[in-house]
């Protein structure tokens, strides 16, 4: 018997198999092989046809099913992992009525200004532990504002996961998570912010029915299962964004542990037990998958966007062709600090941990008689955990005190310079571990079935590929931190 977990992303849909009786990995697929196409008319805009999104799962799954060369009814479930604050809306026919505006459009970033100043600072920050920013509320209420017509025909509104779900079962279904990264929970009432969609004229019915998001959440229809290949009647018994889902695939479900990813851009979600921010502008803090009302669970993201990116570009513009791998290894031969040599990474737009300054990156104290390109090479790792652990420093002002870092199996967290750095400055232990966000949706939905007690023992079968511990003199490493932070601050006040 298998369960089956859906990662729904912005460049491809990946489906993955575990096996019901130890979570252990069977098999991955991913469909397209190349990203998908994000529309941008305007610039800022970034838009998806929903419908790709479904099609391409059902090809992923499909796949799945004959690659494992598996029977499909012995699938038992399924979990869904999707793409932040996207915005989805269905007319009654419960077609979308237009492409969803997905999480990298910035359209709405004035109209979240607006709400957030209308319905009262303190309320929102006190209520929703952000402000309603540029999220999928406010990515509603631009639809409103600009596209009245098609508005009135608007029956639902949902998140990415929510409407493949309901292509699987026919049903709108939302959960408290999801409505939290769309900026519309109450963490004070623990329900639906109906005050804040009053204040957007946004009427409560186009929400979906609310459910857990470990509960069932629909049932696969004949319609759903012809087209995606899986067996009708099967539950949905998971859903989550990509970065709670990636929390926890790794296991990070408790207050100070913390998941992070060095991708194109850099990501920390620390997990706290207090419902409340002092750092709403640099932060943002969503209920994470297993929160509630008496046990608080809240996943606090920081977003980083100029890291993998930043050492990609060196790769791709300075290297002369060598590999990562090379680079990191010519990046070991130079001492802690790159003599100097500092790299400030913010150079792909807005910062928000920065409060959205945006001037570009910097190479700062660059010596022509000192300085090659393996010094290049180390002060960008170095810049890229340097920004890290700055963010790191904002999470432990929000009350996150870290215990735990894991981390998925990336080219950054691979570097140990990178991780090196990290570990010795933050006195952590950083744990790697080989799991993917379908993966971990598939278990996610085993746990919610009753197949296993806690997520502890849905992942168990994982392992640690690798741990970076901290340095036991960590002087050096805090003496080119302290100079780095310096740079920065001179940077930010300029």
């Amino acid at each position: 018997m298998y369960w089956i977990g859906f990662d729904i992303g912005s460049s491809s849909i990946k489906a993955a198999l575990i096996r019901a009786d130890d979570g252990s990995f069977v098999g991955m697929a991913q469909y397209p092989e190349k990203e998908m196409d994000i529309t941008s008319t305007k610039p800022g805009w970034a838009e998806q046809d929903p419908e790709v999104w479904w099609q391409n799962l059902c090809i992923a799954s499909k796949k799945l099913i004959s690659e494992n060369s598996i029977d499909e009814k012995d699938i038992k479930g399924i979990g869904i992992s999707y793409q932040m604050h996207g915005l989805v809306v269905v007319g009654k026919d419960l077609k979308p009525l237009r492409p969803s505006i997905i999480w990298c459009d910035s359209r709405a970033v004035d109209i979240g200004e607006r709400l957030f100043q209308s319905a009262g600072t303190e309320k929102c920050v006190e209520h929703l532990l952000n402000s309603p920013g540029n999220f999928t509320l406010s990515k509603l209420k631009w639809v409103k504002d600009n596209e009245p017509d098609l508005y009135k025909k608007i029956h639902k509104f949902m998140l990415p996961g929510d409407y493949i779900a309901l292509r699987l079962s026919g049903q709108c279904i939302a959960t408290p998570s999801g409505l939290s990264e769309g900026i519309m929970w109450d963490f004070k009432k623990n329900d639906l912010a109906d005050w804040l969609l009053e204040d957007a004229g946004i009427d409560s019915s186009l929400v979906p029915e609310i459910r857990p998001s470990f509960s069932e959440q629909g049932i696969v229809n004949k319609q759903g299962a012809v087209e995606s290949g899986l067996p009708e009647g099967i539950p949905i018994m998971y859903r989550a964004g990509d970065q709670p889902n990636n929390a926890l695939s790794l296991n990070v479900m408790e207050p100070g542990q913390i998941a992070a990813t060095g991708g194109t851009s850099g990501v920390v979600y620390a997990i706290s037990g207090q419902k409340n921010t002092n750092e709403h502008t640099r932060i943002n803090s969503f209920a994470h998958t297993n929160h509630s009302s008496e046990h608080p669970r809240i996943g606090k993201l920081l977003c980083i966007n100029g890291t993998g990116i930043q050492y990609s570009w060196i790769k791709n513009e300075l290297s002369n062709g060598i590999s990562y791998n090379q680079m990191n290894q010519e990046a070991g031969t130079v001492p802690i600090g790159s003599n100097g040599l500092q790299i400030l990474p913010f150079g792909n737009g807005a910062e928000r941990m920065l409060k959205n300054y945006n001037k570009g990156s910097r190479i700062l104290n660059l010596n022509f008689n000192v300085h090659k390109a393996a010094h290049i090479y180390r002060a960008a790792l170095e810049g890229i955990a340097f920004s890290f652990v700055y963010g790191m420093e904002i999470l432990k002002n929000d009350g996150v005190n870290i215990s735990s870092i894991k981390a998925g199996n990336d080219n950054l967290f691979r570097a140990e310079i990178f991780s090196k750095t990290i570990a010795t400055l933050t006195n952590s232990q950083i744990n790697i571990v080989e799991t993917t966000g379908a993966v971990g949706a598939a278990r996610a939905a085993a746990y919610a079935f009753g197949v296993f007690k806690n997520i502890g023992e849905a992942t168990a079968t994982d392992k640690v590929e690798l741990t970076h511990e901290p340095e036991i003199s960590a002087q050096v490493y805090q003496e080119a931190y302290l100079k780095w932070k310096k740079s920065l601050n001179e940077y930010l006040n300029n």
